[in-house]
């Protein structure tokens, strides 16, 4: 059965592609394999608008409404596409402090944006609200939600947020990394996956359809900060050093920190790091299966520990 949530989504998607406020998803995708893994490398056509929305004259990446550049300029640096979201676009509130948005240039059908009601920093630190809004979509409709905390990491905005895509074998998740690993480790346990050669560490959590949504959020901000403690992750006050991503679904988290943003021109977000490499074009598909996946993937990271 379809939850109030999931209807809601569906309707509001519908909407705004009639409306012309979200384009259909176009994609090509190639199957890569390395060491044992499967990656899908897909070329999205939203991906490139993203980037033109970026340019001048361009109306940002979240609004369709307001002006967005400045006279002979760039894009206003303060124009926030999350603080007064284009109502087309707007699904409803998740709990008291997130909203859920149709991500504008999404990645997949049914791509959302959770958030924060008030702005706060992108880079700083997740915290129990933030795993609260995750733990209410993720305990009804299961998924992958995940964080890309700071540019280097794939974010695109500095308003807190953290992104949900529905379970389906097209999209990112951490289950074939998961099936990699002990099925009976107990919540809390953290582990480390052999085929990843990068600084990483999997924790396993209650995170998934049906979990109890509060002992789910504590149990992933615990998670959180274990990973983040034995990976020496830093807080100072430009956030959270090194930037760095995070993925929960399927009752296991990832936090990984990151290096920097791009390989040869690819912009390599939490996704990758569950299966999908997403591109703006054809030939970076070449780029990436010259390279092999999990080398992709070490380039941006740190190195393994």
């Amino acid at each position: 059965m379809v939850s109030t949530f999931m209807q809601t989504v569906r309707i509001r998607t519908d909407a705004a592609i009639a409306s012309g406020d979200l384009q259909p998803i176009q994609a090509e995708q190639v199957v890569l394999q390395d060491q044992g893994l499967s990656f899908i490398v897909r070329w999205v056509a939203a991906l490139a608008a993203k980037d033109a929305a970026s340019k001048p004259g361009s109306q940002g990446a979240g609004s369709a409404s307001a002006a967005t550049t400045l006279p002979g300029g760039p894009r206003d640096p303060s124009f926030n596409p999350f603080l007064n979201p284009d109502p087309a676009l707007l699904v409803g509130p998740v709990g008291d402090h997130h909203v859920a948005i149709l991500n504008k240039f999404p990645v997949c059908l049914h791509h959302l944006v959770l958030a924060r009601r008030e702005f706060a920093e992108q880079c700083s630190p997740l915290e129990a609200i933030d795993f609260q809004a995750l733990a209410t979509v993720l305990s009804a409709e299961g998924g992958l939600g995940f964080y890309n905390g700071g540019a280097a990491a794939g974010a695109s905005q500095r308003h807190k947020h953290v992104q949900w895509i529905p379970p389906s074998d097209q999209n990112a998740s951490l289950q074939a990394l998961g099936a990699g690993m002990s099925d009976d480790l107990a919540p809390g346990t953290m582990t480390r996956h052999p085929a990843l050669p990068l600084a990483h560490r999997f924790v396993r959590v209650a995170a998934g359809r049906g979990a109890d949504v509060r002992a789910s959020a504590d149990s992933m901000l615990r998670a959180f900060s274990q990973a983040c403690a034995a990976l020496d992750l830093q807080v100072d006050t430009a956030g959270l050093l090194p930037p760095c991503n995070m993925l929960v679904g399927d009752d296991w988290m990832l936090v990984l920190p990151r290096s920097q943003e791009h390989f040869q021109g690819v912009s390599v977000n939490a996704l990758s790091f569950g299966g999908t490499i997403y591109v703006r074009n054809v030939a970076q598909i070449d780029a990436i299966r010259h390279t092999g996946p999990l080398q992709v993937l070490a380039s941006v990271a740190l190195p393994a520990q």
